[in-house]
């Protein structure tokens, strides 16, 4: 590829550790949650979405745009979720096309639950290793790069 501006050694170095310590600490924290739980990340993902709402329920189509997924997957998880009585849906009034999401007692049942346990394994995995300095370099980082993947 003639053009391409490739990674130097310091470049491909912070890089790819970034890459390997992102999926090993999501595949710990899947394995906990799972163990701990019985719920998927992307089960109290949902969930999380659907507690920070006054009126844990959410536009689907809000819900699919926050958690960056396809409407497909979306509408999958859910409907696996709705079996497992997590989640509900409901109809929107304003616009007979969109409907809801809403959590269910077992989700808020199931989030109460598995939340302490997963603040623990993001403790022990990941916040008790790192310095406040090194918290507050990531946040800067974070807050950096986050607005130029906005969706388009």
């Amino acid at each position: 590829m003639t053009g391409a501006r490739w990674l130097d050694d310091r470049e491909q170095c912070a890089w790819r550790a970034y890459l390997a310590m992102n999926a090993r600490l999501t595949a710990r924290l899947h394995r906990r949650m799972q163990d701990d739980s019985g719920l998927s990340l992307a089960d109290f993902e949902v969930l999380v979405c659907l507690t920070d709402q006054p009126d844990a329920r959410v536009r689907i189509v809000e819900l699919a745009r926050f958690l960056q997924w396809e409407k497909s997957r979306l509408s999958h998880h859910l409907t696996r979720m709705q079996r497992r009585g997590l989640v509900d849906r409901e109809g929107c009034p304003e616009d007979a096309r969109g409907s809801f999401v809403v959590l269910t007692a077992a989700g808020r049942r199931a989030i109460e639950r598995a939340a302490p346990r997963h603040v623990a394994a993001v403790r022990e995995l990941f916040l008790d290793r790192i310095t406040g300095e090194q918290l507050d370099t990531l946040r800067e980082i974070a807050e950096r790069v986050l607005p130029g993947l906005e969706v388009e």
